[in-house]
């Protein structure tokens, strides 16, 4: 087989198209791959990954000639990382999680002078708000996963079908030069288009609830404050207090205990663009297998235990049936009929809320049936009794090192672990290709027009 050699399709496995964070070293790159579940994750096996400061290549053949050519920085790259790669390797199934590498600008207290009440003023008013209605809260904490997991793009790649056998990186000259900013953390979910062609008319951004609300909790910070506070850090702050605050249901009695009120880092400004088909690109399904979501997750910087650790935040809150009857219900992998690894009984129960056939339909459903309005352990007991909602959950346990996880958090007697990684998780996630310092701005009002 040589270089050049057709590549066969991969079993049905689908092609991406994405990009890995402008701040990842060729070290960091080469840990994606050595770190624990690093080659499970790739197993589909891209032979090209570019963007813009980084390209990681796979050869995918056999022609000693190039491969000889470009054999010399893939052993730069792996001597510069064996150290860290061995390590990695060995790393047991309960897992190192490690913090992103600190961004220059971000500081939890970074409002301390310029803003000292901020986080009171923003838990004040959202615990207002979830005292109205318990379900703003989890609509709060997804609205931060749809800011920090978008970004703008230009023409990156990842081809998922060829067989692998060396990897090198290459270090390219930035883009960032000629003005093409990567985004991530940047409030651009809240710019709206004149064109309909920003982030809040992408099809993930559909049911999409929080925009009313952060804009209340701007007003109430600018009023204190003028022109200081990003909404960018405006939402990481809300989607904190919700998972902290205990949520006043009208029938069930609220629950004693709270999630984690972690630190935040602030200190992000804010975006100016905003283009739909990035979060149409960018945010994993609903039906996502576990290979889709370990490639999701690291294009972002983020690791197999960040995943399995923030998908956690499925155990408050509530899905709408679209998102998720068809897949599991009536047509799973197109076939009309039930996934087969769905709790029959809690099947049941799902096809009496959701009909078949409904377009669009809005029922909304809780993610964790074992205990909806809690911030809790009770997701990974959902994942292991096979009565998690999506597909994407349950994906979760056809991975060894998730797998594990999943198995330990639903065992486990205490949160602790848990709330201490999500901490570390939610840090992580609020690092992606952030503003700071000079770059971006800071608006009055969240919903600026993009266009």
């Amino acid at each position: 087989m040589s270089a050049s050699s057709e590549i066969p399709e991969s079993e049905g496995r689908p092609t991406y198209h994405y990009c890995l964070p402008a701040s990842l070293s060729a070290e960091t790159c080469l840990g994606f791959i050595c770190g624990p579940g690093g080659l499970r994750q790739f197993y589909t096996s891209p032979t090209h990954l570019a963007h813009d400061s980084i390209q990681l290549r796979w050869l995918s053949g056999f022609d000693l000639l190039p491969m000889a050519l470009r054999l010399l920085p893939v052993v730069v790259v792996f001597v510069a990382a064996a150290a860290s790669c061995r390590a990695a390797l060995a790393f047991p199934a309960t897992g190192m999680q490690l913090p992103g590498l600190p961004v220059a600008g971000l500081a939890v207290g970074f409002y301390n002078e310029s803003c000292p009440q901020v986080e009171e003023l923003v838990l004040a008013e959202m615990r207002a708000m979830v005292a109205k209605d318990w379900t703003i809260g989890p609509a709060l904490l997804r609205f931060m996963f749809h800011d920090c997991l978008v970004r703008l793009q230009s023409n990156p790649t990842i081809d998922l079908r060829a067989h692998f056998v060396f990897v090198s990186c290459v270090r390219v000259p930035s883009r960032r030069a000629h003005g093409m900013m990567r985004l991530g953390c940047d409030a651009s979910i809240m710019l709206i288009s004149r064109n309909k062609t920003g982030e809040r008319n992408a099809f993930p951004s559909y049911g999409l609830r929080g925009y009313d609300e952060i804009e209340q909790i701007k007003a109430k910070v600018e009023a204190a404050c003028p022109l200081t506070v990003s909404c960018a850090d405006i939402i990481a702050l809300a989607a904190r207090d919700a998972v902290f605050l205990v949520y006043t249901h009208p029938v069930v009695t609220p629950v004693a205990s709270n999630g984690p009120r972690y630190a935040v880092e602030t200190g992000r400004r804010d975006g100016k663009m905003s283009f739909n088909i990035d979060a149409n690109n960018d945010l994993p399904p609903p039906s996502s297998n576990i290979v889709d979501l370990k490639t999701y997750f690291s294009v972002k910087g983020l690791g197999w235990k960040d995943l399995v650790v923030l998908s956690g935040s499925h155990t408050i809150g509530r899905a709408q049936c679209s998102t998720f009857a068809a897949d599991r219900l009536y047509n799973f992998s197109g076939k009309l009929e039930q996934d087969p690894s769905l709790n029959k009984t809690y099947a049941a129960g799902l096809r009496e809320l959701c009909e078949p056939g409904v377009v669009n339909d809005t029922t909304p459903v809780p993610m964790d049936p074992s205990s909806p309005y809690t911030f809790d352990l009770g997701y990974y007991r959902d994942v292991v009794g096979n009565t998690s909602l999506f597909l994407s959950d349950q994906a979760l346990m056809d991975d060894r090192w998730t797998r594990a996880y999943v198995e330990r958090m639903a065992a486990a007697a205490s949160p602790e672990e848990f709330f201490a990684d999500y901490a570390v998780a939610m840090t992580n996630m609020g690092r992606i290709e952030v503003l700071t310092g000079d770059n971006g701005e800071i608006r009055k009002t969240c919903a600026a027009q993009a266009d």
